[in-house]
């Protein structure tokens, strides 16, 4: 018996030793990059997680882009992954979709946003759910939508002048998602029984977040503000299928007229995490970038100055160069997503290195946008810098809205809700700061204390010119 006992501890440490040597020594047919699987099974995603409060590249990229070089191998949440902080390499992803790349998200973030979301469906029927969102949120669609995002901004706006102080990133996010909800499911939340914004504020607060699901961590909170939030949605697709309007109005009917065509391939599962991942982008991500140029137009009097004194000369929201320039600027600096995940189909040779089939990629916006060979001081808020500079898509210096054929196609309306959102800021109204502006990132962008300020309409109190630099 004690032998056999030997023979089963001794195997057991064999195997145990080999698959340690292969955690660190993956297969390749060829050369990996350079890099650090971590510890096994969780890899480095602690470090990846760790929040700090660098403006510039992640320290977790920054650190090993210093070791291994711009290319580099790593391990989160137990997959393998190659980090990417070659503009060429971007470039190639980006160009290469659906040939030698494709959309892909680690598993956790799979669990967050739907086993069927747009992120992870490909070829026909991708491209057959982003012509269903461009006939929403496309250029055509958006001029008529621009007299209601005017409005909303005026009333949102209007609104908390009146109040003693705004915290502005619960406030703008609520503009946004109210804005938003309505042209997609006709959502009014004065009439809402249930906080359908709720759900997702639960949710965003564990997006980015270590993937631990259990009860009190930020990723359990996450998945039930997602299951609530979807809950909700399904119960409104019902209702709404019971009472089918004649005209398409949002979103949700032009959901409904392809549900009921013959042969379709859309299906209600589908459609419900569409519906979430559109009203989670659209109000996000814009409220975090509208946030933060407060914050730049505060911190910055020169800049507000020259918008102030464009936007009174030529008020048009979208010929005016300088707001273009303004959010350029912006998101380049915000680096609101962290990371954009693509999976090798087969092995793929690039400057010496193999990617190894099946194996993540993800690249890195923030060392790109903050690349002192491409950007002249890149920590610095410059507007200026964009001048000349027209951008209609990705780049390989820009990369705020992703590339390629996944290029977001919410950018118009985004950049539509900035604009006419800055034009009437800085010519109507003057603010304050009162508190917070401090910023984290865990890896996203955070504004863990807020950012409050107290708002004033111009014509009632003009004095504030002084104190803001004009």
């Amino acid at each position: 018996m004690p032998t056999f006992a030997l023979i089963v501890a001794a195997f057991a440490i064999i195997s145990i030793t080999h698959w340690l040597y292969r955690w660190y020594n993956p297969r390749c047919n060829g050369k990996l990059p350079p890099g650090s699987m971590g510890w096994p099974l969780l890899g480095e995603t602690l470090q990846f997680f760790a929040p700090n409060t660098s403006s510039g590249v992640p320290p977790f990229v920054k650190k090993r882009m210093e070791r291994y070089g711009p290319i580099f191998r790593t391990n989160l949440v137990g997959r393998p992954i190659i980090v990417s902080t070659d503009p060429d390499l971007n470039y190639y992803i980006f160009q290469q979709e659906g040939q030698l790349f494709q959309s892909w998200y680690p598993e956790t973030f799979t669990e967050i946003f739907g086993r069927q979301n747009v992120g992870s469906l490909h070829g026909f029927m991708y491209k057959y759910l982003k012509n269903m969102v461009l006939s929403l949120f496309g250029p055509e669609s958006l001029k008529k939508m621009l007299p209601e995002v005017e409005e909303a901004v005026r009333g949102e706006l209007h609104r908390w002048s009146t109040l003693d102080t705004v915290e502005l990133k619960d406030a703008t996010a609520r503009m946004i998602f109210n804005l938003t909800a309505k042209k997609l499911i006709s959502h009014d939340p004065e009439r809402s029984t249930e906080n359908l914004r709720a759900n997702f504020v639960a949710f965003i607060k564990g997006l980015i977040s270590f993937p631990l699901d259990i009860p009190g961590t930020a990723y359990h909170e996450c998945l039930q503000g997602r299951k609530k939030a979807m809950k909700m949605l399904k119960s409104m697709l019902q209702e709404r299928r019971m009472n089918a309007r004649k005209q398409t109005a949002d979103f949700f009917d032009c959901v409904l007229k392809e549900l009921s065509k013959e042969g379709t391939i859309l299906t209600e599962a589908i459609a419900l995490d569409l519906m979430f991942v559109l009203l989670f982008a659209s109000f996000e991500t814009t409220s975090l970038a509208l946030t933060l140029a407060m914050k730049f137009l505060s911190d910055h009097p020169l800049v507000l100055k020259t918008l102030t004194v464009g936007s009174n000369h030529l008020p048009n929201v979208f010929t005016h160069n300088m707001k273009l320039q303004f959010i350029n600027e912006t998101v380049r600096l915000a680096n609101i997503v962290p990371g954009i995940f693509r999976k090798a189909l087969k092995d793929i040779n690039f400057k010496g290195y193999t990617i190894p089939a099946g194996w993540g990629v993800m690249m890195s916006p923030p060392s790109v946008h903050l690349n002192p060979s491409k950007y002249e001081n890149p920590l610095e808020f410059n507007p200026w810098r964009w001048e000349g500079v027209e951008i209609h898509g990705a780049t390989r210096n820009f990369m705020a809205f992703g590339g390629g054929m996944r290029f977001c196609v919410g950018t118009d309306f985004t950049k539509v809700q900035m604009a006419v959102f800055l034009h009437r800021l800085v010519t109507k109204y003057r603010w304050q700061p009162i508190g917070g502006g401090n910023i984290i990132r865990t890896p996203g962008l955070q504004f863990p204390n807020g950012f409050t300020v107290r708002f004033y309409e111009e014509e009632k109190d003009c004095q504030l010119k002084t104190a803001v630099g004009i």
